[in-house]
């Protein structure tokens, strides 16, 4: 099934290689994809691109080689598709497994850093509603609705593209979930959660680079997530192989818990993503 999800879209869509624009004041493949590690970045669709993600991650990798290191299970996936209504704001779907969430979300590029300075910073608001389809009819609780089921977030995503080989990223961030129990697969029993993402990508070459992830918590004493891995960039297929600390793989789940200890608890994840051309601009 796999195979195929990833070979069809390429017989529908042009495979998109992207560019920085010639002649163009701004600043301009500030990350190589709309998502670093868990976090979305402020790297912009144009109007007419799909963006398409597959998420993974598994055990912790102090599970031993019985379990390869986490590899055997402990899987969390998540799809997703967001496509450019136009060169400021788009539009997504996804689903994780984790919980059997499906939401939708939305990116709104508000500024973006130009060449000569005079804007420093490239600017973005994106949020997402979910719902999770987990099948509580174990549960005694006649009253679980599907306004329980929902949770939400919202983020300030500032970036800059500090040089041709290094941008950094400040993300702060808000979560709610409508219901928390322990029938949630989240640590946190509280209902809003406050963060503040940090992102880094550096080039080694052209085509590979180290990336680094740190989420700290605001308002309670959950573990922090924390990150490192590698981008491998081929064409129109961004590769992200990553050591992280949570299995989540949305927003809401990643400030709401989850987080082994740094060092101890690190789990392998992997997302490609690519990005298509669906028509003429």
């Amino acid at each position: 099934m796999l195979p195929l999800l990833l070979t069809v879209p390429t017989l529908l869509f042009a495979q998109l290689e992207r560019k920085p624009a010639v002649a163009n004041d701004k600043v301009e493949l500030t990350f190589p994809a709309p998502r670093q590690m868990n976090l979305y970045t402020v790297e912009p669709l144009s109007k007419k691109e799909l963006h398409y993600s597959i998420m993974h991650t598994f055990n912790t990798i102090n599970s031993g080689i019985r379990d390869l290191y986490g590899l055997d299970n402990g899987a969390n996936i998540r799809f997703s598709f967001e496509y450019g209504f136009s060169d400021r704001f788009s539009l997504s779907a996804g689903r994780s497994s984790l919980d059997k969430l499906y939401d939708l979300g939305f990116r709104y590029h508000l500024l973006q850093q130009k060449i000569d300075n005079s804007m420093p910073v490239s600017v973005t608001l994106a949020g997402n509603t979910a719902v999770n389809s987990v099948d509580y009819s174990f549960l005694s609780i006649p009253d679980y609705t599907f306004t329980d089921r929902m949770s939400y977030t919202a983020q300030l995503i500032i970036a800059r593209k500090m040089s041709d080989k290094l941008s950094l990223q400040m993300s702060p961030m808000v979560s709610h979930f409508n219901r928390v129990g322990q029938e949630l697969q989240i640590e946190g029993t509280q209902q809003t959660y406050l963060a503040l993402g940090f992102s880094g990508y550096y080039n080694i070459t052209r085509r590979l680079a180290i990336t680094g992830q740190f989420i700290p918590n605001l308002n309670n004493d959950l573990n922090n997530n924390v990150g490192v891995g590698i981008d491998i960039e081929t064409g129109g297929h961004v590769f992200q192989l990553y050591f992280v600390t949570s299995p989540a793989l949305n927003e809401q789940y990643l400030l709401a818990g989850g987080n082994g200890v740094p060092g101890e608890e690190f789990r392998f994840g992997f997302n490609i993503n690519r990005i298509f051309q669906t028509g003429s601009r």
